[in-house]
Formats: C-alpha cells, sequence, structure tokens
C-alpha cells in the first residue's frame, strides 16, 4: 500500500490527536465508510421515497383520518372567539 504525503502527515496528525497508532487510525476510517455506504445502500432513492409518501407514507387510511381530525381538533382549540 502506498500513501501520498498529504494522507501520511494527517494519518499521523489524528494518531497522535486521539493517542491510537496510525493502524487504529485507519482501521476507524475504514469503519465509518463502511457505516456510511451501508447507511446509503438502506436509503430508498428519491423517487422510490416520494411514491412511498405519496400512497400513505405506510399509514393505514383509518390512521391518516384519526391524525387529520386529532389535527383539526387541536386548530380549532387554538381558534380565538373573533376567528370563528
Amino acid at each position: 500500500m502506498a500513501l501520498d504525503s498529504f494522507t501520511l502527515r494527517v494519518l499521523d496528525l489524528l494518531a497522535k490527536k486521539w493517542g491510537v497508532s496510525k493502524a487504529e487510525v485507519m482501521r476507524r476510517a475504514v469503519r465509518n465508510i463502511k457505516e456510511e455506504e451501508d447507511m446509503k445502500d438502506q436509503c430508498p432513492k428519491p423517487l422510490k421515497a416520494l411514491d412511498w409518501l405519496q400512497n400513505g407514507g405506510g399509514m393505514t387510511v383509518q390512521e391518516a383520518e384519526a391524525f387529520r381530525a386529532e389535527v383539526q381538533a387541536e386548530r380549532e382549540a387554538k381558534r380565538q372567539w373573533w376567528e370563528a
């Protein structure tokens, strides 16, 4: 494996800052990148997410109606006498 001078300097700096070996810095970096990539793989693509939201976002019709009624009741409770 060959690393450029910038990467070697940063590797050394992080190892000193964290009080760990350079190998541990590299292990942490690889682990973090792997976790980020796993998260990206689990996230839906934008159009797929939009389709999901437009199809109710996982709510049943009954849940959506209950939520709508709850919001409406909350708005009515906050309405002032002059707005009626």
